[in-house]
């Protein structure tokens, strides 16, 4: 039965995509395509809805701030009162569970931090409007104008093109979204997509502030990345695609914020075994295996020294990886991915001490994994042996002795997060300076005695890290006001009339600026 392809969203109206071929995603729990179908959009798509967007920004830059943080609450309600059937739409389509995962932690996730999104629209202080009374010089962040977002997989809800964190930080910087569906769940965004345009039309916002387009050619991709009418890009996902399209963005010199790759090292000080060495197995199984580890925060590589217990813990993770029931992957690509990564670093010398391969059936799904390898092999090519295993896998680095461990993490790649665990009676003080000390400067996010898995929204949280977690190391993805910066360009105004100041510069209306009085920076109320 031919399947009625879907539509795009392009200057509010949902209309026929301009289109040559189409696509439909596939119930990874099954192995069998959904009964819909989407469209590959031309160029022509591309090119209405960067009109769109720009003429959109125009009008947006006229509106204020309370305008936005209204369309923002109302889409987060808009999406609270469908929650079953995104829910329901988003399970079939990346195989996640209903509850807890999506229903009970990840759609809550995404009305929260565009409720975040709106309350830091509305109150402005994410500009950091900055005063020289003196000299009459004022500079603040302005939106840069219409950004693409790429929405990746693992994530339906909070980190989709539509809804995610870089959409509700686009938005409530004022800036208009043209966002680029994954095609592992087009349908999820979709529904996504009616609600904004609902929620678009009930707050009279500019007819091209939100828009949908499914997929692209990998050529019209990079033209639409090239394009002067686009500010700005947001991008999660695979590092090959990534890093081609920031290519593109960098010969033009537009700002590409990408989340590239990421295989979080943990190190276990030897100290932490003697401790508690059983909750130490339980608590790596447990982050581990989680959504089937297609997290980009997943514990993919332990570090540790060889030791009695470092080989009670290696036995013990390996048999509960055996005993633990693998999980659904996103996908075929992902399945396939994880394979291909698997067979890279036991073709490089990782022992493979359980699993590496597909599972029987339709399912996606890859047997649990568990490799390991010693340090001095890690030394001898590091880049290989953090070749990022996407899924449920992990690579265990045995190193002889404190300096070795030190050096592998010395020859570790940026990475979103860092883990080390040590003795909670005090016994690995002496050492944890050494091993902080360097990874910090290779991680976004460090943690001790925690799991790197789990990512709050909080203001205080960096989701991001040096290349190759990520394209920029200064800015995170998650973490409203600090996310919104990136889609943000300083303005300095000198010698401007305060008339025709923006509204967050002029004094009645700058009770958080920082101000410059008598050689010293204060942060509070007009001098």
């Amino acid at each position: 039965m031919t399947q009625r392809i879907h539509d795009v969203l392009i200057n509010g109206q949902w209309r026929p995509s301009s289109h040559t071929s189409e696509f439909s995603p596939t119930n990874p729990a099954t192995g069998e395509p959904l009964p819909l179908s989407f469209p590959v959009s031309d160029w022509s798509d591309c090119d209405a809805a960067l009109s769109s967007a720009a003429n959109a920004f125009a009008e947006l830059r006229k509106r204020k701030p309370e305008a936005i943080a209204l369309f923002l609450e109302k889409y987060a309600s808009l999406i609270e009162a469908d929650k079953d059937g995104l829910v329901d739409i988003a399970n079939q389509e990346t195989g996640l569970p209903k509850a807890p995962r999506l229903a009970d932690v990840e759609l809550p996730r995404t009305i929260n931090q565009l409720k975040l999104a709106a309350a830091a629209a509305r109150q402005q202080s994410w500009s950091m409007p900055t005063i020289d009374s003196k000299a009459n010089i004022r500079s603040c962040f302005e939106a840069i104008g219409p950004v693409c977002v790429f929405g990746p997989n693992n994530f339906p809800f909070a980190f989709n093109g539509i809804s995610g964190g870089d959409f509700a930080a686009a938005i409530a910087a004022g800036n208009p979204v043209i966002a680029k569906a994954n095609s592992s769940h087009p349908a999820t965004t979709h529904r996504f997509a009616v609600l904004a345009d609902q929620a678009a039309k009930a707050t009279n916002m500019p007819s091209g502030l939100v828009q949908l387009i499914y997929r692209t050619s990998h050529a019209d991709g990079e033209k639409l990345v090239a394009d002067a009418r686009l500010a700005a890009i947001g991008y999660t996902g695979a590092r090959t695609a990534g890093l081609k399209l920031k290519s593109i963005a960098d010969q033009v010199g537009k700002p590409f914020y990408a989340e590239l790759s990421s295989v979080n090292p943990v190190v276990f000080m030897p100290g932490a075994f003697r401790d508690r060495l059983d909750k130490l197995i339980d608590e790596y199984v447990m982050s581990g295996l989680m959504g089937a580890g297609q997290f980009c925060t997943n514990p993919g590589m332990l570090l540790m020294i060889d030791s009695p217990e470092s080989t009670k813990f290696i036995e013990a993770v390996t048999a509960k990886y055996q005993a633990s029931a693998a999980g659904t992957l996103l996908s075929r690509s992902v399945e396939t991915s994880l394979v291909k990564s698997i067979a890279i670093l036991k073709n490089a010398g990782a022992e493979l001490l359980t699993g590496g391969t597909k599972l029987d059936g339709g399912r996606c799904a890859v047997a649990n994994t568990v490799l390991r390898i010693r340090g001095s092999q890690f030394l001898g090519a590091p880049e290989l042996f953090q070749t990022e295993a996407f899924g449920n896998a992990v690579l265990i680095v045995v190193c002889s002795d404190l300096n070795e461990l030190a050096a592998a993490i010395e020859h570790l790649e940026g990475n979103l997060t860092g883990s080390i665990y040590s003795d909670s009676n005090g016994s690995d003080d002496g050492e944890y300076q050494k091993i902080a000390l360097a990874l910090t400067h290779r991680v976004g996010r460090v943690l001790n005695d925690k799991m790197p898995t789990g990512v709050a929204v909080s203001p205080a949280m960096n989701h991001g890290g040096p290349f190759p977690a990520t394209g920029h190391p200064g800015f995170t993805a998650v973490g409203i006001p600090a996310s919104m910066v990136r889609f943000a360009k300083l303005t300095c105004f000198d010698n401007v009339r305060e008339t025709r100041l923006p509204v967050v510069l002029q004094n009645a209306n700058a009770p958080h600026a920082w101000r410059l009085v008598d050689g010293n920076w204060t942060n509070g109320s007009i001098v």
